[in-house]
């Protein structure tokens, strides 16, 4: 008797410890994956968060969310750098009002910001599938939505990850960011946009929007979840 009460016990603690959501259906599993490598300065690195939250308290994104199937996705945010440098900033939430947004958001804006060192996308293309394969709730659509400004540098080759992502199911969008520098600061790579067209997005309807001015990433940001939840695309072609 005291064993099966012990049995119990345990279970009734994995219960509660279990995320309350789980297993509850959703339009979409969305990981926002953001560059935050040294060639990214921290002003830019604050504006890139900024540009999210911001997005995600539109009540336009709200909108194409209530749009939806079911009203509901399902969305993390992770900072990716080098190959052992990821890490989740926002859990899996579920958003699907103004109120879950902002709760979101708010828990984005106040999370410490923590620079990394070198550009390894296959990694943090590695880690958003993991996260996605992780997830409690069940997607009709799963998304990684990649931004950084520089190739990949470190880490198995990007092609790869890519493929490996798709081949899982996964669509991979981009937002290469390719903003005017002040002279002591690396530039952006002059083919980025179109490395990220052939080296990183994928998966039936990928593409990729290019933030040529820093402070348009909020807007580029908005026009590509908007895109995202409502499972459209741009005129950029991916493979897959």
């Amino acid at each position: 008797m005291l064993a099966r009460l012990a049995v119990l016990g345990v279970v009734a603690s994995l219960a509660l410890i279990r995320p309350a959501q789980a297993d509850v259906p959703v339009d979409l599993d969305l990981v926002l994956a953001v560059d935050v490598s040294l060639s990214m300065a921290e002003d830019e690195a604050k504006l890139q968060r900024h540009g999210y939250s911001a997005a995600l308290r539109d009540p336009r994104i709200i909108e194409s969310i209530r749009g939806g199937t079911l009203g509901r996705i399902a969305v993390t945010y992770i900072e990716w750098s080098a190959v052992t440098d990821q890490r989740i900033v926002v859990g899996w939430r579920v958003i699907s009002d103004a109120a879950s947004a902002e709760a979101f958001a708010a828990e984005l804006d106040k999370a410490p910001l923590k620079s990394g060192t070198t550009t390894s996308i296959s990694a943090g293309l590695d880690f958003a599938v993991q996260q996605i394969q992780q997830s409690p709730y069940t997607a009709a659509r799963r998304v990684i939505d990649v931004s950084g400004d520089g190739y990949n540098d470190y880490g198995r080759p990007i092609r790869v990850a890519r493929d490996a992502a798709v081949a899982a199911g996964m669509v991979i969008n981009g937002l290469p960011v390719m903003n005017k520098r002040p002279a002591w600061q690396e530039s952006a790579p002059p083919d980025l946009d179109k490395y990220y067209a052939e080296n990183v997005i994928g998966g039936g309807g990928s593409f990729s929007l290019v933030v040529k001015d820093i402070h348009d990433f909020g807007s580029s940001v908005l026009r590509k979840l908007m895109l995202e939840i409502a499972g459209l695309r741009e005129r950029t072609p991916g493979p897959g």
